[in-house]
């Protein structure tokens, strides 16, 4: 019996679950701390509702908080598409993914193109399409007064052309209150495309007194949209996780290693700790994935979201705490009326 089990939480079936549309937050919690937390303590078995006013109060002395500071670029563009140097009418769509090289960007672009298409941001910005890729990606370039821009010259057109990338599962425009809600306060380095969403909890005054009661440090991993994309294949081992660029200080590192105990805010920080674990290398390409089976190195706590059934981040969730385990606490947490998905309440395991 024990072997099924085992074999069962191998199977994508195993981590499907209904989630009502009324369920998915379509707004912020607002003030960010009003979020509802659900605390589980996995020694005890012990379950509390509260929320991100009292989390510092759950947390176990001498424990390392490890942070998040990416910063979430506008990546969603519309752009007009440029024939006989006539703008066309229909806008397009354009989703910014992230830096090749050679001036080259990754893209999606929305509706039917070829290599060699042209669109307009605005009056002087051309995005010029030169590689149409496997996955539906694009590779282009930015061009303003016949020249190809690069890095900082291409955050900037996507900050001022840009739209902040609320998940598609977020059935609304985005909104000017996005380009505050939807970043963490203690956002730094430019790069995800999604936000790191634990990290929304967070007021600039809640992080203070975080950092007044704990040792804190910061990773960089650049999310990447694949955050999105399930798992297809009935053998969750067989699927091929999407790679996603991270980096971190020495000092970070140092703090890591030698912390008595790690609790990382969100999946993103957790999947970098583990990653450099295994690998000790201080920048890179992440692509771990875990689920159960999977020992964790590193992590001994982990704040999350509530997550999309079959994702790998339900997978991680899963690794700390068995599939079944969180399938009864996300079946709790409906019952309660907890907020799911990006801008919805938090869940807290220790």
């Amino acid at each position: 019996m024990k072997h099924k089990y085992m074999e069962y939480d191998f199977m994508l079936d195993g981590y499907n679950y209904t989630l009502p549309s009324s369920a998915i937050a379509n707004h912020p919690a607002n003030p960010r701390e009003s979020a509802k937390l659900l605390v589980y303590e996995r020694e005890s078995g012990r379950i509390t509702h509260s929320d991100f006013y009292h989390f510092c109060d759950f947390i176990p002395k001498e424990t390392l908080v490890v942070l998040n500071n990416t910063k979430v670029i506008k990546a969603r563009l519309y752009a007009h598409k440029l024939t006989n140097l006539q703008k066309s009418q229909k806008l397009y769509e354009i989703f910014f993914h992230k830096m090749l090289e050679d001036s080259l960007y990754l893209v999606q672009i929305r509706g039917r193109v070829k290599n060699g298409d042209r669109f307009i941001l605005g009056d002087d910005i051309c995005i010029e399409l030169k590689e149409c890729v496997d996955g539906g990606m694009r590779k282009v370039c930015f061009i303003k007064e016949g020249k190809l821009l690069k890095g900082e010259d291409v955050l900037e057109v996507l900050e001022h052309y840009g739209h902040m990338p609320i998940p598609p599962y977020i059935k609304r425009p985005s909104m000017e209150s996005d380009t505050y809600f939807y970043q963490s306060v203690f956002a730094k380095n430019a790069g995800s495309v999604a936000a790191p969403t634990a990290s929304l909890h967070f007021s600039t005054q809640s992080l203070e007194m975080l950092e007044q009661h704990f040792q804190t440090c910061f990773v960089t991993l650049h999310i990447g949209a694949g955050t999105f994309i399930g798992v297809e294949k009935p053998d969750i081992r067989d699927h091929i996780i999407h790679t996603e660029s991270y980096s971190l200080s020495p000092q970070s590192a140092q703090s890591i290693e030698q912390a008595k105990k790690v609790l990382c805010i969100g999946s993103t920080s957790a999947r970098c700790v583990e990653y450099y674990m295994r690998h000790k290398t201080l920048s890179g390409e992440c692509d771990i994935f875990l689920y159960p089976g999977v020992a964790l190195k590193r992590v001994d706590y982990l704040l999350t979201n509530f997550h999309l059934p079959k994702s790998t981040l339900l997978m991680l969730v899963s690794a700390m705490i068995g599939r079944e385990k969180c399938l009864e606490l996300y079946e709790l947490a409906l019952k309660e009326n907890y907020r799911f998905y990006s801008y919805g309440d938090g869940m807290l395991i220790l």
